[in-house]
């Protein structure tokens, strides 16, 4: 699909919340949005509870690695999510840049994650539903 909306989800270490919140874009818009994560300050792995909780709504982000915030990767994004990087993500101008205020999931176990996990999902639905809104809800009705 041709100028299809690309989506760049940046928190300090792309981890947790950046992660889950790719995981469900990639799932529910599927091709037809193009979707980044990345760290001001990436981890080391991607949190084991944020891979539990969303492997509990079916959705395997276990094989993604935290990777850098380069302006390159902001600049090839239409809209830019940040989840408490601060002051670390570049502005350009043209970018479309909400600020998901999200509690970090870091060294909490699955059953204190799983409601940041359904936050974020709540939030990607509704981003769907702008980005994509004559199709949005074909793929949302399960789970």
């Amino acid at each position: 699909m041709a100028n299809k909306p690309s989506v760049l989800f940046v928190c300090v270490h792309n981890a947790g919340r950046s992660q889950m919140a790719a995981g469900f874009l990639t799932h529910l818009g599927g091709e037809r949005v193009e979707v980044r994560s990345a760290g001001s300050i990436p981890g080391d792995r991607v949190n084991p509870s944020a891979v539990a909780a969303m492997a509990e709504v079916g959705i395997d982000i276990s094989a993604q690695t935290p990777k850098i915030l380069t302006t390159d990767v902001v600049q090839a994004s239409d809209v830019v999510i940040t989840m408490g990087c601060g002051d670390a993500c570049p502005i350009f101008p043209g970018k479309r840049y909400l600020d998901w205020d999200l509690e970090d999931p870091a060294g909490q176990g699955v059953e204190a994650v799983r409601p940041i996990r359904d936050e974020i999902k709540a939030l990607i639905q509704a981003l769907l539903g702008e980005l994509l809104p004559d199709r949005s809800h074909e793929s949302l009705s399960s789970r």
